[in-house]
């Protein structure tokens, strides 16, 4: 006996729901969702992280999926997060819709007939739940609301192996009832298609516009986050917990100098950066940082959150600091910061970001000595790089 209320087919009545609409929701969901896989895979290799979520530490292994992180476009990390951050945002209304739209299969009863049906069920419990996981965290994770007690990049990338998997299990096994949505159109018959259809409000086109809609507002919400200028102050959905600093250091931070534990005493004059090579130590003061040949170079800073901002930094090039510890040309850099916590304190450049000549260690913003929480006595800046692997406060610098 079939359950009252939306487990009965005449429950619902939306004359908009059907194959052909939810065919074309769905391919225009799957182009979003596929530049926001591909994006996050890049940020994922890029991030360097191990399976336990901190940052590799051997400056001699190679990343993730056997794929280096090229050093060089300085914008490269900021297009392809923006990318995945923004089309991640604009995509939520099309999954809604789409969810919307095969809503009555979820009360579909029996829940299965056949053992066939049943693994197609689950299949599609895998997409809508990974999928709804990926969105929610990952929304969450660009406000710093971290409701959540385990390691957001370790789960939102086993969350996405597991989203790609159920979604490319769900267009084969769907792809016939595709096709036949799009050559038939409005004849196209299935259980999604109304019983006994209500008088419509709105039309399909009226619906595709309401969704275009509402991902063009979360678009023009957050874009200025990525590209700055006037759409800047629309950024609504500017994480609330970024500190901006003063004068010259007058842009975001994600974490402050006080929250990393970094103190006074730690970054005044008795700092002393330790730079090693095969194991020779040299230990210089910022005063004898400062008086090596100083480099200049307008470089972003691009926040896994999809956040960006380009400044001016004056420092020395890695590459002297590494012919100064004696490393020559080096084919790597593990760099460590003061910070005693976290598992970005230790952060790993290959041998292309250490060597590239606008790779500073940086000691001036904007030609301004750096605030506290900008890095004080120094940071790296290294074209491309993940803003994380920037690393604040440095203590030391091993080179390979």
């Amino acid at each position: 006996m079939t359950p009252p209320g939306p487990f009965r087919p005449s429950f619902w009545r939306s004359p908009l729901r059907g194959p052909w609409l939810t065919a074309l929701l769905g391919s225009v969901l799957l182009v979003l969702v596929t530049i926001v896989a591909v994006t996050g895979f890049l940020s994922h290799a890029a991030y360097q992280p191990d399976l336990a979520g901190n940052a590799i530490v051997d400056p001699g292994r190679d990343l993730p999926l056997s794929f280096t992180w090229p050093a060089g476009w300085s914008y490269l990390y900021a297009v392809t997060q923006g990318l995945h951050v923004n089309v991640g945002l604009v995509a939520i209304p099309f999954l809604l819709a789409k969810l919307w739209s095969v809503i009555p299969r979820l009360f579909a009863w029996p829940p299965a007939a056949s053992p066939a049906q049943a693994l197609e069920r689950l299949s599609i419990g895998l997409l809508v739940a990974s999928s709804v996981f990926q969105f929610v965290t990952g929304v969450m994770n660009i406000q710093y609301w971290y409701a959540f007690r385990f390691n957001f990049v370790v789960a939102h990338y086993y969350g996405a192996i597991v989203f790609v998997a159920s979604l490319a299990l769900h267009i084969v096994v769907k792809m016939p009832v595709i096709v036949r949505a799009y050559r038939e159109r409005g004849a196209a018959r299935s259980d999604l298609v109304a019983l006994s259809p209500a008088d419509p409000t709105i039309s399909r086109r009226g619906l595709f516009a309401v969704v275009g809609a509402g991902s063009l507002a979360l678009l023009l919400a957050n874009v200025g986050e990525t590209v700055g200028g006037p759409f800047r102050r629309l950024s609504l959905l500017a994480p609330r917990r970024q500190v901006i600093g003063p004068g010259p250091n007058d842009f975001q931070v994600n974490k402050t100098a006080r929250a990393a534990g970094i103190s006074a005493d730690m970054t005044g004059p008795r700092y002393r950066l330790a730079l090693r090579s095969g194991g020779r130590e040299l230990s210089l003061a910022r005063e004898e940082l400062l008086a090596m040949e100083q480099h200049t170079a307008t470089l972003p800073i691009a926040c896994v959150e999809g956040w960006t901002t380009t400044q001016e930094w004056t420092g020395v090039r890695l590459a002297d600091l590494a012919r100064a510890a004696g490393a020559g040309a080096p084919d790597g850099a593990l760099v460590r910061s003061l910070q005693q916590h976290g598992p970005l304190r230790i952060v790993t450049l290959n041998g292309p970001q250490a060597r590239h000549p606008d790779a500073l260690l940086a000691l001036k913003v904007n030609g301004a000595d750096l605030s506290p929480d900008h890095g004080y006595p120094a940071r790296i800046i290294v074209p491309g790089l993940p803003g994380v692997h920037n690393t604040k406060w440095v203590g030391s610098i091993e080179f390979a």
